[in-house]
């Protein structure tokens, strides 16, 4: 057949003859074959596979009825593999066995599977070049699917080759390289159907056949089949005009109903079957009472094959014997593959048999369905979790345990994604009177989480207040929690809140009774309800303590864990860099020790921040390209607040500008108010650095209203600036004081060093030069380079004014070296004008061959002089350790070094 279907397909063999030839060459390769049904997608991944006869072939197939089991088809194709396990890293390893039921553990990250998957079959790939055929990817069960589109967006020096045939590009698969089959054309939809033909037709016969079938070619080979060569000659019995899968089906189906009908129920068995085991078949067989006889009938017919494997001819086939049965006869048969499979071995697929053999509401199988759906979450299958519940819930006879798993199930349908299913089950969970009120502020608080997810601003935090009020009856602990949801969702939503705003929430959250035993997001929570309340000062030492517990706690519980990055944030907000470094740290530890990838790619954005905030932009970059990485693998868009700031203290305006309209359109459509206001601090800076006040000012000026918003006190040091040097000093001053109402309370060397270059800029005479002076020395014992350069700039500028050169120059030649090293261009540019301003000629930055490296490039190397194995940067880069090889062979050839010893002491 698969000579056959290929005639008219020389384009599409060279696409995949290419891909062969690139892994020969050492370059792994990904190609997503898509288009109708029959169309020949199958054939051509048997051509990839008879065309690399060295490659070793591993195999997987979507299966539609199988969709509801975690990595079911990954798990197939790693199969012949597993005994590579063992080489994989520890976290790897042990997500990879959850994953694949082989062991019990936390639910691992989706993504730290990938990382595992792709580590196997690059291990495999070692020993031998690997093609990966995977066929009906639509049909793939969505733990699976995402899985293999992971793997392949890592494919970089791997010798492996990833074949994809599926009808439609979908989501998952989309953006990786692809190869659209369309139909034959008339010639040679011709020459195949002239092939398979046992009589020749009358040309306009011929042609009305070609166009009926518009060329696809499983239509043509099925075409002649069951008709008389009178029938083909005369043109009768020609199929009339249909969409085409239905019309391939329905030939299917009529050839059907020829058969004995115990080669239909055979059929029909192996169709209800996705595990293809011939011998689970034929148990079912038996308890229906099917002959062995019966295989005779469907395997003359060429319909299905019972060995070594159980496979249809064709997807079409198993649709058309599933689809046009009665469903008491599914039902039946569905018992009986129950029946058949091991509770022991396989009890998810026998709940599963079991769910589509109910015709009405069963409290025993809604219950065997519970017990699956917690075994598939803790391999970390989402979806195939929510499945289960969800049709536990349609055979729960009980309203209550209805409710309570349509809860369940709702929950888990948000951590998986579905935000519309989510809502749906809600329903059912908030109807009927059997509902009492802990479930049904459970449910409410599960609305708000909905919302939040799905637009993380000004909807949630008065759904999030709604539920911690309700929860605090009944559930004080978890009302805490929720109410500090609701002020990190007011915190974000900022100004565009749309209701139960800070004050709201905090005095809520006062009002309820006090832990007996204070957590540190217990002590947090009060921290914050106390600042929105009563103010800065009586908040502060409240919120040093809570960071301090953070810090202090060695074992943060998973809810304080969580936190985190919502404390790191408060201590960026308090001045503390030191907090702010360890918080930030402790969480990217976290998820890359966990293997968190969703959430890695999210703090990553934080770590960028603060190393942007210390100036120390090369490592920022390098962690940008980590979450470039990371989110480019789960395959969502990166948080652009990064790459804003890099771009902003790097001075470049253009790519700038790009990224703030970005910025603002997406934040405004999700309601988050405080990227808003990063993005005018940003450009406050950026203006600043450019010397364009008058721009800085109008960026800024929002502050002035919502200076209560987090980034808007730096935005306002910002105001301060251009005001000056604008003229305009009572506005500088009245900025100056909400500044310093945080300044004062925080304490920090940070904090009264800021402050101090603050008053200097309004001051004059002695007083400015002691002020920048104690700016200079506070800052100094800070990581916070940036603003320290820019308080030797000011202190330079002024010093010019003020007609003594010799200090200006020291100021000014002490900001330059900083700027121009750190690659902020615009603020190197401005202390350079000044500098030869005073006589001094700046001198230009040399160009380092580290410049020539990539960030992926830069990122590795560091790892490498560091001592690490290529393992495991792979395991933190979430590429593999051919990868890895690959780009550090790049580096090596770029520093002239040949060695990690030779590269250490470049980069030193």
């Amino acid at each position: 057949m698969s000579g056959r279907t290929l005639v008219g397909r020389e384009r599409e063999r060279d696409a995949l003859d290419r891909l062969l030839d690139g892994v020969r060459a050492g370059r792994g390769g990904v190609l997503v074959i898509h288009g109708e049904p029959g169309v020949g997608k199958t054939a051509l991944l048997e051509y990839a596979v008879e065309a690399g006869p060295e490659f070793r072939i591993a195999r997987t197939v979507g299966v539609e009825a199988e969709m509801e089991l975690p990595f079911a088809a990954v798990q197939q194709l790693c199969a012949p593999f597993l005994y590579l396990m063992d080489r994989l890293p520890q976290p790897q390893h042990d997500a990879l066995e959850v994953a694949f039921g082989r062991r019990t553990g936390p639910a691992p990250d989706r993504f730290l599977v990938g990382l595992a998957v792709l580590g196997l079959l690059a291990e495999a790939a070692e020993e031998q070049a690997l093609a990966c055929a995977v066929d009906d990817a639509q049909w793939l069960d969505s733990a699976s699917a995402r899985t293999l589109a992971f793997v392949a967006r890592r494919l970089v020096a791997e010798k492996i080759a990833l074949v994809f045939a599926t009808r439609e590009l979908g989501e998952t698969l989309s953006g990786l390289p692809e190869l659209h089959v369309a139909p034959l054309d008339r010639t040679d939809a011709r020459t195949l159907l002239d092939s398979v033909l046992p009589v020749r037709l009358d040309e306009r016969v011929l042609e009305r056949i070609v166009a009926e079938t518009r060329g696809n070619p499983l239509a043509l080979l099925e075409l002649p089949r069951g008709l008389s060569p009178t029938q083909l000659a005369g043109g009768f019995g020609l199929p009339t005009t249909a969409p085409l899968s239905a019309g391939i089906e329905d030939r299917y189906t009529r050839r059907l109903a020829t058969l004995p009908p115990d080669a239909r129920r055979l059929l029909l068995v192996a169709a209800a079957d996705p595990v293809g085991d011939p011998a689970l078949v034929w148990r079912a067989a038996e308890r229906l009472g099917i002959p062995e006889s019966a295989a005779d009938a469907v395997e003359s017919e060429q319909l299905l094959s019972l060995s070594p494997r159980v496979a249809f001819r064709h997807p079409l086939v198993r649709s058309a014997v599933y689809g046009s049965a009665e469903p008491n006869a599914r039902r039946e048969v569905h018992r009986a593959l129950a029946e058949a499979t091991d509770r022991d071995i396989d009890p998810d697929r026998r709940a599963w048999h079991r769910a589509q053999a109910a015709g009405k509401p069963d409290e025993e199988v809604a219950a065997e369905l519970e017990r699956s759906a917690a075994r598939a979450q803790a391999r970390g299958g989402l979806a195939a979790a929510g499945a289960f519940l969800e049709r536990a819930v349609a055979l729960s006879p009980d309203p209550m345990s209805r409710a309570r798993r349509a809860l369940i199930a709702a929950e888990t349908k948000l951590q998986a994604g579905a935000l519309d299913e989510a809502l749906e089950l809600l329903k059912t969970a908030e109807s009927g009177s059997a509902v009492d009120d802990g479930l049904r502020a459970h449910a409410h608080l599960l609305r708000a989480q909905v919302a939040f997810a799905a637009r993380r601003g000004s909807d949630a935090a008065p759904l999030l207040l709604a539920a911690a009020r309700e929860l605090q009856a009944v559930d004080p602990g978890l009302a805490r929690a929720t109410y500090l949801d609701a002020l990190s969702a007011a915190t974000f939503a900022g100004r565009l809140i749309g209701g139960g705003g800070l004050v709201e929430i905090s005095e809520a959250a006062l009002a309820g009774p006090p832990p007996d035993q204070p957590q540190p997001s217990d002590l947090l929570l009060r921290g914050l309800a106390v600042q929105a309340t009563e103010g800065y000062a009586p908040a502060a030492p409240l919120l040093q303590a809570a960071l301090d517990a953070f810090q202090r706690e060695e074992d943060l519980s998973p809810n304080d864990a969580r936190w985190l990055w919502f404390a790191s944030v408060i201590a960026l907000f308090m001045w503390d860099d030191d907090a702010w470094l360890a918080l930030s740290t402790r969480q990217l530890e976290l998820a890359r020790r966990t293997g968190a990838l969703s959430a890695l790619a999210f703090h990553l954005g934080s770590a960028i921040a603060v190393y942007a905030f210390f100036g120390e932009l090369r490592t920022a970059a390098i962690l940008a390209e980590e979450q470039r990485a990371a989110t480019e693998a789960i395959g969502v868009a990166a948080d652009p607040s990064g790459a804003l700031s890099l771009a902003a203290l790097r001075g470049r305006e253009a790519e700038f500008a790009e990224l703030i309209r970005t910025t603002l359109g997406d934040a405004e459509a999700r309601g988050e108010g405080i990227a808003l206001t990063n993005a005018e601090f940003l450009s406050g800076g950026l203006y600043n650095a450019l010397g364009r006040y008058e721009a800085a000012l109008a960026a800024v000026a929002p502050a002035e209203r919502f200076y209560r918003e987090g980034p808007a006190i730096w935005a306002l040091t910002e105001l301060i600036e251009a005001a000056v040097r604008l003229g305009q000093p009572e506005r500088a001053r009245r900025a100056f004081e909400r500044v310093r109402e945080t300044t004062r309370a925080a304490g920090t060397d940070w904090a009264l060093g800021i402050e101090a270059r603050l008053l200097a800029l309004l001051s004059d005479g002695d007083a400015a030069d002691a002020l920048y002076r104690e700016a200079i020395s506070r800052l100094g014992r800070t990581r916070i380079r940036v603003q320290l350069a820019r308080t030797h700039l000011l202190y330079g500028e002024w010093l010019r004014r003020e007609r003594r050169r010799l200090d200006a120059r020291e100021q000014l030649r002490i900001a330059h070296e900083f700027f121009r090293d750190a690659g902020m261009d615009a603020f190197a540019e401005r202390a350079r004008l000044e500098l030869e301003a005073t006589g001094e000629r700046a001198r230009k930055r040399t160009v380092d061959t580290l410049d020539q490296l990539t960030p992926q490039e830069t990122q590795i190397a560091r790892l490498a002089a560091q001592g690490e194995t290529n393992r495991a940067i792979a395991a933190q880069l979430f590429i593999s350790a051919s990868t890895v090889e690959y780009h550090l062979r790049k580096a090596f050839r770029k520093l002239g070094v040949k060695s990690r010893t030779q590269l250490a002491e470049r980069l030193s």
